[in-house]
């Protein structure tokens, strides 16, 4: 019963992976559709500062997003194989349970001490599988944490490149009121 327990929590838990997983990535695709937008606002328009001064604020800012790209596959390399030695752990778990199942009918055929120890053996062996499962688990909702710090880290991001976008049209509003007076 709490096998079966365990594998349902661990395919909530995949599940929630998965969906986080695509939130971020969604989240990184709007990023960068926010980022080519600002930088084609920021072109056609000057904004008081030097166009030099622009291709530094701009390369900086794609330099933050080209980092928060590369951590954010790293973290999500890091995810896959937690979840590649997950999932090889549940079958190595299940075919454990498995044997245990042989051995409790061979037990009760034979009465016989070296079935006995063996059965123990297995039990013993499925609990290091199980801390190892639990230590697996633990790991994937360490790589969730991180995952989901560099979301609010990519959000915050954006929302920097969306006050810059902002400044930019106050700024154009400002030169084209100043231009028509003038």
């Amino acid at each position: 019963m709490s096998l079966r327990l365990d594998a349902d929590v661990q395919k909530l838990e995949a599940e929630r992976l998965r969906k986080r997983k695509a939130m971020a990535e969604e989240d990184l695709d709007s990023l960068k559709i926010d980022y080519k937008k600002l930088r084609l606002s920021m072109r056609t328009v000057g904004l008081g500062k030097t166009s030099e001064q622009w291709r530094e604020e701009i390369q900086e800012e794609k330099n933050k997003a080209d980092r928060w790209e590369r951590r954010f596959q790293e973290v999500q390399a890091q995810n896959e194989a937690l979840k590649k030695s997950l999932s090889e752990n549940q079958k190595e778990k299940g075919e454990l349970e498995n044997k245990v199942i042989e051995l409790e009918r061979s037990l009760h055929r034979h009465r016989n001490q070296n079935f006995v120890m063996e059965l123990r053996a297995s039990l013993t062996n499925e609990d290091r599988q199980n801390e190892q499962l639990h230590y697996f688990q633990n790991q994937v909702r360490d790589r969730d944490h991180i995952m989901g710090e560099a979301v609010v880290q990519i959000r915050e991001v954006v929302d920097h490149l969306q006050t810059l976008a902002v400044q930019a049209d106050v700024l154009s509003v400002k030169y084209e009121l100043e231009s028509s007076r003038g």
